[in-house]
């Protein structure tokens, strides 16, 4: 893909956000896209979304389960950058008709006290680096679809890595925790959709150890020139399958000792 094309493909998704009208897959228009176009679109849509004074307060990874690393035949995981305008607090209400096709997961996030960047980031340099953890829950939409409705294709990593990793929304619970408290390997979460269980997980399913998968998003940056920033979230990933949420849906997620999250869809 050509610089004109990255800026077009980022155009169209960000009108798609605004109109609530999904666009086409990118791997359709364009078959021979890769890794390195789609995190070129993402960059596109950060520059547009500042343009508009919009201000960076995070980070997200997504598919550090093996199975939707599997499903989507990817052996890493992607990333995506959260908004100032994406953060909603627990127990709100998303107004209707604020994203297309909402789902959820259940995540750890972690809360940075200092910057963390450079390709040679420990699990140490992660856990100094950070404040505290929190449960959390990501909202997730697609301003491209999902399944191609002339050839049945269904959307690619690059397509969803080009819709800022999907990445919608964060909502943080309240319980703060220091990271070196808990293993955050057996943090578990039964995610509820309008009372009745939908989900359940463990935070090991995130490549074994959450604090891991922040390691794997400060070294990724680094490639780019970026890096981590003090007070940022970061969305470590989900260990649990998305949930649809349809108008009325109303998400309660429950870790156990280490918090709880809500979030309703009117």
């Amino acid at each position: 893909m050509t610089p004109a094309e990255h800026t077009k493909a980022a155009a169209d998704l960000l009108s798609a956000e605004r109109t609530g009208k999904q666009i086409g897959l990118l791997t359709l228009r364009h078959p021979n896209m890769g890794m390195d176009d789609a995190y070129e679109v993402q960059n596109a849509i950060y520059r547009a979304k500042l343009a508009e004074g919009r201000k960076v307060v995070g980070w997200k990874i997504g598919l550090t389960s093996k199975a939707m690393q599997y499903a989507l035949n990817i052996n890493i995981p992607d990333s995506g950058i959260l908004f100032d305008d994406m953060v909603f607090d627990s127990g709100a209400t998303v107004p209707a008709g604020r994203f297309i096709q909402p789902r959820i997961e259940a995540e750890i996030a972690f809360v940075t006290k200092s910057s963390l960047g450079g390709d040679t980031v420990t699990r140490e340099d992660v856990i100094a680096a950070t404040d505290y953890v929190s449960p959390a829950i990501e909202i997730l939409d697609t301003r491209i679809l999902r399944v191609d409705p002339t050839t049945g294709k269904t959307r690619t990593v690059f397509d969803t890595i080009s819709d800022n990793a999907a990445n919608a929304g964060v909502v943080l619970g309240t319980a703060r925790h220091k990271i070196d408290a808990i293993d955050l390997r057996w943090i578990g979460a039964l995610t509820f959709r309008n009372g009745e269980i939908e989900e359940t997980g463990l935070g090991a399913g995130v490549l074994n150890d959450p604090i891991e998968s922040v390691v794997w998003l400060a070294r990724r940056m680094a490639t780019y020139g970026q890096s981590i920033e003090p007070g940022q979230i970061i969305l470590s990933g989900s260990f649990i399958r998305p949930v649809e949420c349809p108008s009325g849906a109303e998400i309660h997620a429950d870790f156990g000792t280490f918090g709880s999250v809500d979030i309703c869809f009117a």
